[in-house]
């Protein structure tokens, strides 16, 4: 073995911790400081304690804020979106289809939905002018609004 390339070795090194306490080991360096042990560990005392490096949990914190804050908009906007006020214009719907059911005196899509839930598709099917074509392309554009038509079954979770 080659002379003078091993570290020194000190079977009486002193480990201490943040917390105050310490215990010896053997070592390569006389003395080890350590801000965690198994005395101040979460893990073993069943305290809950952040030990926050460089600002991680803060930065965590604030995407979880933001993120909170997204979703909060994300469902004002799809309750905006549901509402049964929503006037049949917002829908995309041709022209003369806005025009028939707007002189059917139905405005919103609360209307619709309250026609489809008193008669089904023959309560809309006898207006005037209104088919099924029409009929269809009126449930398509509902459902694609996130809108629940009366005889659907909601998604299960």
């Amino acid at each position: 073995m080659k002379e003078d390339i091993h570290p020194d070795f000190h079977p009486e090194a002193e480990v201490v911790c943040a917390c105050g306490n310490s215990w010896t080991v053997g070592s390569t360096v006389p003395v080890i400081r350590t801000d965690v042990c198994s005395k101040c560990h979460p893990f073993f005392t069943g305290e809950q304690r952040i030990v926050d490096s460089g600002g991680q949990v803060d930065r965590f914190l604030k995407k979880l804020r933001r993120r909170e804050k997204k979703m909060e908009e994300i469902e004002r906007l799809k309750a905006e979106r549901t509402s049964p006020e929503l006037p049949i214009t917002e829908l995309d719907l041709s022209t003369r289809v806005e025009k028939v059911l707007l002189e059917a005196d139905i405005e919103t899509v609360g209307d619709v939905l309250t026609r489809l839930e008193a008669g089904g598709d023959e309560a809309l099917m006898n207006v005037k002018g209104f088919g099924l074509k029409s009929l269809a392309t009126l449930k398509k554009r509902l459902r694609s609004q996130d809108f629940i038509l009366p005889g659907d079954e909601p998604a299960a979770d």
